[in-house]
């Protein structure tokens, strides 16, 4: 009996809802005892650990916490614009229709595609742009998507500008196709930091061979 009742182990969770990209703190902790069988696999028992963290996705009260639901970054605008190290720029896509803003719905770290609509060629999706992280999205008021607050209905302002996070060769591009042609977003991703830098990755390999090309062939 005594083995049964004392199979448990002590772990942190989280005592409220916290928003992708806020930094946690002590006081939204708590630890508890649970069934041992019960636990996932790499759950934190240690608070040491998450304190000054961000939560990589939305996080619910009740949650246990992994490396996984964890990032040493935040993905609020303000903080991103103050990382940014010349490497890469942040630009404003105007969003011509509720439908071209994802109708709403981006988040701060998606990871989009920008489908570029010409009137005489049609849409496409220019290989430059295939990967694009979104840095976050602002009302006419200038109001970032981090201090949206929703109205007692449940409505919110619509986003009129998508900014994101690109390299001064994308920034150059998308100011050209702003001024021709209309950008909508597609949602490709949206999950955790690591996962969402992946992607990035890939853009970025791609774009370092686009301008190897250019140089080679001087």
């Amino acid at each position: 009996m005594n083995k049964v009742t004392t199979d448990t182990t002590e772990v942190v969770r989280l005592r409220e809802d916290i928003k992708r990209g806020s930094e946690i703190t002590e006081k939204q902790l708590e630890t508890v005892e649970l069934k041992t069988s019960g636990i996932p696999k790499g759950t934190i028992t240690d608070s040491k650990e998450i304190v000054g963290k961000y939560a990589a996705a939305d996080l619910f009260s009740g949650d246990c916490l992994t490396k996984a639901k964890l990032t040493d970054k935040s993905n609020t605008a303000s903080d991103v614009l103050a990382g940014l190290d010349g490497k890469k720029v942040a630009v404003s896509i105007s969003i011509d229709s509720f439908a071209a803003g994802l109708s709403g719905k981006l988040q701060n770290g998606d990871i989009i595609s920008l489908i570029v609509v010409d009137r005489d060629e049609g849409a496409s999706v220019p290989a430059e742009l295939k990967y694009v992280k979104v840095i976050t999205t602002t009302t006419s008021e200038g109001i970032d998507q981090d201090s949206v607050i929703k109205n007692d209905d449940g409505s919110f302002e619509i986003p009129s500008t998508i900014t994101v996070l690109v390299s001064p060769e994308q920034a150059k591009l998308i100011a050209e196709y702003e001024e021709d042609c209309t950008v909508i977003a597609a949602l490709v991703y949206r999950g955790t930091a690591e996962n969402a830098d992946k992607f990035i990755a890939k853009q970025d390999e791609y774009l370092k061979t686009v301008e190897k090309a250019v140089t080679d062939n001087g």
